[in-house]
């Protein structure tokens, strides 16, 4: 299951805040700042989709996420990766090199990355 544009903006509030309440939401949110009743809805819908839970103080709901950032964004580029480069990691990763203007020295970061992991992997 996925969330809608809405949904993820408030979700990444929630990962930065790790538990919040409606007040803390409603402040992560730049000006114009959305009605009360719009995220009420937003909440209502990421906790029927299993996303998030809350714990509830009186008539007050502390909100906590049930999914892991890192979780979330990798089934996302997972799925990316298999709907739009034949499930080929190093075809997603020469279109991301060559198409998106990387300075040599995010490219030498990069680099360093994979040289990382490789080390990892090896052990």
């Amino acid at each position: 299951m996925q969330l809608s544009k809405a949904e993820e903006q408030l979700m990444k509030y929630l990962w930065k805040l790790e538990k919040a309440f409606m007040k803390d939401l409603l402040d992560s949110f730049p000006e114009p700042k959305p009605a009360t009743t719009t995220v009420a809805t937003l909440l209502k819908r990421m906790t029927d989709k299993g996303f998030i839970e809350y714990t509830l103080y009186g008539k007050s709901r502390e909100y906590y996420p049930l999914v892991k950032k890192t979780d979330y964004f990798s089934k996302h580029v997972n799925g990316l990766i298999k709907n739009f480069f034949n499930d080929s990691a190093s075809q997603f990763a020469s279109f991301f090199t060559s198409e998106t203007n990387l300075s040599t020295s995010e490219l030498e970061e990069l680099k360093k990355i994979v040289d990382q992991e490789l080390l990892k992997k090896q052990k």
